[in-house]
């Protein structure tokens, strides 16, 4: 769902919300270490108001529309490059102080991210010569826990019949990170005939994985 904004649309709201919001940050820039808005935004503000007042004007044309509107493009443009370099997340300034002047309230509590418990499997597809596709899948009985932001780190590795085999998934030598359930694994003509084994985990935004999934193994075509 789209965020709403916090510039107001209306020109008269955006000018009363415009002007608190440079006044609070001026009286307090010492407080936050941050630079006075006049630094930033300038007169633009001031030429809005202005612009503003000749459309209330019974008798305005159509240029001052478009001068009003010009300005107040001007003037949203700097607001925004000040609250997003001084205000948005500066540690000085408290979502109070946010909230007060209209601007937008972070939560600044970390959200938690929990090591992957459940396990994944993949079915394999061919595609074509030395060419496999993986189909990601839960395995059923494991922790269903896996979020979102849970991808997917396929370990992988290829092997000739005379080579000793691997037994686990870190006997295999190569990986890649996706969060795709459907992943294309495209091997060098000198792989084609050998085995091509798999083991997949599960893993979160902070890099931490879960278990290692069953193994599972496809002759490449």
């Amino acid at each position: 769902m789209k965020k709403k904004d916090y510039i107001p649309g209306g020109d008269t709201d955006f000018l009363v919300w415009a002007t608190k919001m440079t006044e609070t940050a001026d009286e307090r820039c010492l407080d936050w270490q941050i630079a006075p808005p006049s630094g930033v935004i300038g007169n633009t503000l001031t030429v809005f108001k202005t612009k503003l007042a000749k459309t209330q004007n019974p008798n305005h044309g159509k240029i001052d529309t478009l001068e009003k509107n010009e300005a107040r493009k001007a003037a949203e443009k700097a607001c925004r490059i000040y609250v997003q370099g001084f205000l948005a997340k500066n540690p000085n300034v408290t979502n109070a102080d946010r909230e007060y002047m209209g601007l937008t309230v972070y939560d600044i509590l970390p959200t938690s991210v929990n090591k992957p418990l459940g396990q994944a499997t993949a079915s394999i597809g061919f595609l074509g010569v030395g060419v496999l596709q993986l189909h990601i899948k839960h395995v059923d009985g494991t922790p269903t826990d896996f979020k979102a932001d849970y991808g997917y780190k396929i370990h992988y590795g290829t092997f000739a019949d005379s080579d000793p085999q691997p037994s686990s998934g870190e006997d295999l030598n190569k990986s890649k990170f996706t969060r795709r359930k459907k992943e294309v694994f495209e091997f060098a003509p000198a792989d084609v005939k050998k085995t091509a084994y798999f083991c997949i985990r599960y893993e979160n935004s902070k890099g931490e994985t879960g278990p290692w999934g069953p193994m599972f193994a496809s002759v490449i075509p």
